[in-house]
């Protein structure tokens, strides 16, 4: 007897037993391998059960897959449709932000050149008497700003508010969009694609032809398989070793009261329950001692080959439950999307509306914000109008003393480079004359001696005297000056 992994092996011949207490010890060993047959059952099971799965996950994945195609479809449309209201969404935002700049900056510059209007003040020194001083607003009637300004603010929040809603109406269509995506694409996929990639490593199969089930009980069928050779190949072990002993004087007895309590569903041979065999010569005697011997060295080998395919087939086996279980949580969650879908559809028709009750609210605000945008503008062309004379004097006055300035730094930098130009060519000369003086006559060179040139620069046309005008008053108009080009 030889384990089905082992049949290729040959052992060394064991010594031939021959004693009744040897063949004795074989025997009960053998027995005690026959409880292996539990094993073989659990096996059968393990294999009954994984068809059975085999079969409701084919049901399963069929239904699965069927509502999954069809709600995916109905996704597809739907996020069309909810593309288009985003659309409507984005290009309203668009408009309504590009509004809300051009109001901001038509009010920015109002306000702008009314608080300059407040603030600036005629300068006293740009006439030699002046009366009591005024702001240049003194001059100008506000009515009827504020109450324009008011106006455009409430049609901006009027158009805010029917476009927040259309937002809300889109977020919440597409959080609905997305649970049902994610219960029909998210929900179960990867755990049993990591229970096929954990179940079939040791299979050599491919990850990727969809369910497991089949490759796994193809190898559970050949374990069981290899398992029901092994407890085959026990039996016939036990039965030659009840026959060895029938055939050893003194071993009719023991034979018989140690093939009692056999485990149950353990087909034996005849020789057990049989009448005293034959007689045998003692060469085929010794030849049964000697198979017998090398088979004895063999069966814990096979039991444990046999457990061992059972702790496969087990672990096998769990996968299989965890697949069938998240395949059944798939199924579930494909059902809930397909109610969930439903529900969302009852609710398109007002989800579409909503888009449309928006551009209409739009347009009419749109063209209300557009009309008192054009009198603001009216309004800031007129005022800084009259602040812009005023004010590009001042910013005259500010860049003549600006040039001014310029030319002292102009002035001060030449006048700076000339000296230092001077005192290097003083120390040169100086050196030369320390070098060669001695060795030159007086008279060769009477410029040998002189020193360096020297400039002095001033204006020839007079000296223009700038109106003193705080910087702070010129940087003022600038800013305001600037603001309206």
């Amino acid at each position: 007897m030889v384990s089905s992994s082992a049949s290729a092996s040959i052992r060394d011949p064991s010594p031939t037993p021959s004693s009744l207490d040897t063949l004795v010890s074989h025997l009960v060993a053998s027995k005690r391998s026959l409880s292996s047959i539990e094993h073989v059952w659990r096996a059968n099971e393990i294999v009954t059960s994984t068809r059975v799965h085999l079969e409701a996950s084919v049901i399963t994945s069929a239904r699965t897959t069927f509502l999954r195609a069809g709600i995916t479809a109905q996704l597809h449309t739907l996020g069309k449709v909810h593309a288009h209201s985003k659309s409507v969404e984005s290009e309203g935002a668009q408009e309504y932000g590009q509004v809300l700049r051009t109001l901001d900056e038509a009010d920015k510059r109002l306000r702008g050149t009314l608080e300059s209007l407040r603030t600036t003040m005629v300068e006293h020194r740009l006439r030699p008497t002046s009366d009591q001083r005024k702001s240049l607003l003194d001059f100008v009637d506000e009515g009827g700003v504020d109450n324009l300004l008011a106006a455009v603010e409430a049609s901006a929040n009027a158009a805010k508010e029917a476009h927040t809603e259309l937002v809300d109406t889109n977020a919440g269509f597409l959080n609905a969009l997305g649970r049902v995506q994610k219960l029909v694409q998210g929900s179960g996929k990867q755990p049993p694609q990591a229970v096929k990639r954990r179940s079939i490593e040791s299979l050599n199969v491919d990850a990727t032809a969809g369910s497991p089930i089949p490759d796994i009980l193809q190898s559970m069928e050949d374990r069981a398989k290899d398992m029901a050779d092994n407890l085959e190949s026990l039996v016939k072990h036990f039965d030659l070793c009840v026959t060895a002993i029938k055939h050893t004087e003194g071993g009719g007895d023991a034979a018989q009261r140690l093939t009692d309590d056999l485990p149950e569903g353990v087909a034996v041979g005849d020789e057990v329950d049989g009448p005293p065999p034959e007689p045998i010569s003692d060469q085929e005697r010794e030849e049964m001692l000697d198979v017998l011997a090398k088979d004895a060295d063999q069966v814990e080998e096979v039991m444990t080959e046999i457990r061992d395919h059972l702790s496969e087939m087990e672990s096998l086996f769990e996968n299989v439950t965890v697949y069938i279980s998240q395949l059944d949580q798939e199924c579930s969650d494909v059902m809930t999307a397909f109610r969930q879908l439903e529900d969302l559809e009852t609710r398109l028709h007002a989800f579409i509306a909503q888009s449309q009750v928006f551009i209409m609210r739009w347009d009419d605000q749109k063209a209300k914000i557009n009309e008192r945008m054009e009198e603001l503008e009216s309004l800031g062309d007129f005022y800084s109008g009259y602040l812009s004379a005023y004010d590009n004097l001042l910013v005259e006055i500010g860049r003549r003393q600006f040039m001014e300035l310029q030319m002292e730094k102009v002035l001060q930098d030449t006048m700076r480079k000339l000296d230092t130009l001077y005192e290097e060519d003083s120390s040169k000369r100086e050196a030369f004359r320390n070098d060669y003086g001695d060795f030159l006559p007086v008279d060769i060179w009477p410029g040998l001696t002189n020193a360096p040139l020297q400039f002095e620069i001033k204006p020839v046309n007079g000296i223009e005297k700038v109106p003193d005008i705080s910087k702070s008053v010129i940087q003022r108009a600038i800013r305001r000056v600037e603001g309206k080009s």
